[in-house]
């Protein structure tokens, strides 16, 4: 048993550490990459604060901030979607199939279009909407006893309603803000800046660290509810606990960005094949999350015809049929 738990927790480090090698060479294609080819010494000169003008202005002016959001946003939807699946034991349990992401999009377009909010108003309103339809979702899913099934299907619902309101605001809205707030919930790093990455450097650093210490008890959790009771965990502190962490995730990742579609959805699920064993792999999901909108943000940039494309469109161009194929294979389990 001892030497099964090394082996698992060395597979688990060397992961890690593959994903972090891999993540941090996509980070310095996107820095060196563009308009204006920078050598990758240039690149490293520029972030130790040498190099000549131009070169810092492309580097750490125009490309850092962009490259860092997308990081960051990676990371906080990987580990929100393993959570999210984990927890309720649902594959489709991520924060953009069951309303929280279009929580977030909704109250973001309503701020911006009825009260012209923008700036560190917009990303406060994103984030209010992602934690009041998670509150409004468990609450409804209460009754009776949260369950995963149940809570999926409220939170697919609820996202439907917000998502018609959203349809509404952008109908009634003038043809430039309407395009803006559309742009925005495609999901994108457009124009990213230290003022948007700021905010959300700081929110994770206190959530990542918080989020691996409450879901201590998520391996339990995931047996059932009675049987993590049986092992001592209080069950309903312990899922309040790591829903508001994910959730928070998820808002401070759409608040940056956007609703970036599918990461959450697929970051969980690569990083438990690569991580075998059965359990949640939440550092591996965080880092297959980072990787994924980094390499999503640079073929949206330079390999997607000529121009340059929102990062979620090539998100949703992965993620779409890997949904497609989760539901052919469920249905196709369901018949037999």
């Amino acid at each position: 048993m001892v030497r099964a738990r090394r082996r698992g927790l060395a597979r688990t480090a060397l992961v890690c550490a593959a994903l972090a090698a891999a993540a941090a060479a996509v980070f310095c294609l996107a820095l060196a990459h563009g308009d204006m080819a920078v050598p990758l010494r240039e690149v490293v000169s520029a972030l130790t604060g040498g190099g000549d003008t131009a070169t810092r202005y492309v580097v750490l002016d125009l490309r850092l901030p962009r490259a860092l959001t997308g990081l960051a946003v990676g990371l906080a939807l990987g580990m929100a979607g393993a959570v999210f699946q984990a927890l309720l034991r649902n594959p489709l349990a991520s924060p953009d199939v069951i309303g929280v992401s279009q929580g977030a999009g909704t109250a973001a377009v309503l701020a911006s279009l009825v009260f012209k909010a923008g700036g560190f108003a917009l990303s406060a309103a994103a984030l209010v909407g992602a934690l009041a339809t998670a509150a409004a979702m468990y609450l409804l899913a209460r009754r009776g006893g949260v369950t995963g099934s149940r809570l999926v299907l409220i939170g697919i619902g609820i996202g439907a309603g917000l998502s018609s309101v959203t349809s509404y605001l952008l109908t009634n809205a003038q043809v430039t803000e309407a395009q803006d707030a559309l742009l925005w919930l495609t999901g994108s790093l457009n124009g990213a800046s230290l003022d948007q990455l700021w905010p959300l450097l700081l929110a994770l650093a206190v959530l990542l660290p918080l989020m691996l210490l409450v879901a201590r008890p998520l391996g339990a959790l995931r047996l059932g509810d009675d049987t993590a009771a049986g092992l001592g965990v209080g069950v309903e502190r312990s899922r309040t606990a790591l829903l508001a962490c994910a959730v928070a995730l998820a808002g401070v990742a759409t608040a940056a960005a956007g609703p970036v579609a599918f990461v959450a959805f697929v970051a969980g699920p690569v990083a438990r094949r690569l991580v075998p064993g059965g359990g949640p792999a939440l550092l591996p999901a965080a880092l297959t999350g980072g990787l994924l909108v980094l390499c999503a943000d640079y073929a949206a940039q330079h390999l997607l015809w000529s121009s340059q494309f929102p990062v979620g469109v090539v998100t949703s161009l992965i993620g779409a049929p890997y949904l497609l194929w989760l539901l052919a294979r469920s249905s196709y389990g369901g018949r037999r």
